[in-house]
């Protein structure tokens, strides 16, 4: 397949990270700017960047929410590349319960899900609710081989949630987790995810630039 073909099968489900880009209240905002610029004399145009590594489409590490655990830099590839499902959850509007995502019995196993919330930040505002997973939801689906949760939400835990019982329990099943994807134009079913986070060493979150592609792809 030529590469010219190969960008076309995929489908980029990042928010664009810019200056204004949302984070969360309270956190450090992004911002971008020139350290040289051609138009000033330099030989080249270098750029700098600041800001929290949960402003836009993310990874969290499970350093977030437990000192001495698996920094950004040690994420493991494999939970982020592979098959997907996207589901479509927009007719929930507080607690997502394992028969909300309509899955087929005799569908193959979820080992990756990604919510369409249709609270995301990619409409640049942030989101005053978003409706999260029941503890008995996340259990059935760690139960059926879970490696990875990914919202288009700011969180997988409620806004509100101050002890993180979502993120705790996906970490402790060695499961991780994606937040703040872009699936306002993705219709539900399963895909192919490529969506690998930085490799930026004692971080508690990375940066990702998420995709999706048909699958099976040729």
């Amino acid at each position: 397949m030529a590469l010219r073909d190969i960008n076309l099968t995929l489908r980029d489900i990042s928010v664009t990270l810019r200056p204004g880009t949302p984070e969360w209240p309270g956190d450090t905002p992004f911002d971008c700017r020139w350290t040289w610029k051609m138009s000033d004399g330099a030989s080249v145009n270098v750029s700098a960047i600041s800001g929290s590594p949960h402003v836009g489409t993310h990874a969290d590490a499970p350093v977030h929410v437990e000192d001495g655990a698996l920094c950004a830099h040690e994420l493991p590839l494999t939970a982020f590349a592979g098959p997907a499902w996207v589901i479509d959850v927009r007719h929930v509007s507080k607690t997502i319960e394992y028969s909300d995502l309509r899955l087929d019995a005799t569908a193959p196993p979820v080992e990756r899900v990604l919510l369409r919330t249709g609270r995301s930040i990619a409409d640049e505002t942030f989101p005053s609710e978003w409706p999260v997973l029941t503890p008995d939801c996340l259990l059935q689906l760690i139960q059926g081989g879970l490696q990875l949760v990914g919202v288009d939400c700011p969180s997988v835990d409620d806004r509100a949630s101050h002890d993180l019982a979502n993120h705790h329990m996906i970490f402790a099943a060695g499961a991780f987790i994606l937040e703040n994807l872009d699936l306002r134009d993705v219709v539900s079913g399963r895909y192919e995810l490529i969506a690998l986070p930085l490799k930026i060493e004692g971080l508690d979150a990375a940066p990702v630039r998420a995709a999706l592609r048909p699958y099976p792809h040729t």
